[in-house]
């Protein structure tokens, strides 16, 4: 049986957030806290949509820039021996 819980005292830029979200993967505000509390609290179980969602939307937060293989690789080496 589903328990119904009460959240208060969100911060404004916090409830900003999640409601963009939620427009965003086009569920309803409860919809994104619970997807939001699952993904944290069970990362294994995101389905693979998510994720692909998730990664699209970082990755549109980058701009034009594009990482190529080569970019990555020497990003990866830095700091190393």
């Amino acid at each position: 049986m589903p328990t119904t819980l009460t959240l208060k005292n969100i911060p404004d830029d916090l409830y900003i957030q999640l409601k963009r979200s939620a427009e965003t993967h086009r569920r309803s505000l409860n919809s994104e806290a619970i997807v939001c509390l699952e993904s944290v609290l069970t990362p294994g179980l995101m389905a693979p949509s998510e994720r692909l969602a998730r990664a699209q939307a970082l990755r549109s937060t980058l701009g034009a820039h594009e990482f190529l293989a080569e970019d990555i690789d020497a990003l990866k080496q830095q700091g190393r021996p």
